[in-house]
């Protein structure tokens, strides 16, 4: 008789935890298709900003790698993992360094108060281990970006179109 192995390892793990966790997978797939539409347009020959398109395409690859991280962590912990279908990117014209940059740092902001969420419904159910996963893994990691998102934000603000732009972005290849 083969048993349930799910049930063997979960432990003080509420469903509404397994839900948010499956939520956040889907928003980490969808931060990393936004960016991923960031990254080709600046790689188009019209557009033709390598740093950016490096940039936006690290970033697609790191929130795929959270959304796989929540995945192995789902299932650790004895949840069942329920991939949604991804919702397309908002636009796939960026017109502008500054318009994606804005635009990531609003993405980023919603992503980490989805985590901060997530840590207040670990929080409501003792969850200890979750709670400390989020913290450890995720939310300084969150800040960091924020902050970093911000600065490119005043940067290309204060250097406007033309020649500025093409020095941040020979900036963001360094």
């Amino acid at each position: 008789m083969k048993s349930d192995v799910m049930n063997l390892v979960r432990q003080n793990f509420h469903e509404e935890c397994e839900k948010a966790i499956n939520d956040q997978i889907n928003f980490e797939l969808h931060a990393s298709y936004i960016y991923l539409s960031m990254a080709y347009y600046f790689d188009r020959s019209d557009v033709a900003l390598p740093g950016l398109y490096t940039y936006f395409k690290k970033a697609s690859d790191e929130e795929r790698e959270h959304a796989m991280k929540f995945m192995t962590y789902q299932n650790k912990r004895g949840g069942k993992i329920t991939l949604k279908p991804i919702q397309e990117p908002p636009r796939n014209d960026w017109d502008s360094a500054l318009v994606a940059m804005t635009e990531a740092l609003k993405l980023e902001r919603l992503v980490n108060q989805s985590l901060l969420d997530m840590h207040a419904i670990a929080s409501e159910h003792n969850d200890s281990n979750f709670v400390d996963f989020l913290e450890t893994e995720y939310l300084k990691e969150q800040v960091d970006s924020i902050s970093e998102l911000a600065h490119h934000v005043t940067k290309l603000e204060r250097v406007g179109d033309g020649l500025g732009v093409y020095i941040f972005d020979q900036e963001l290849r360094e």
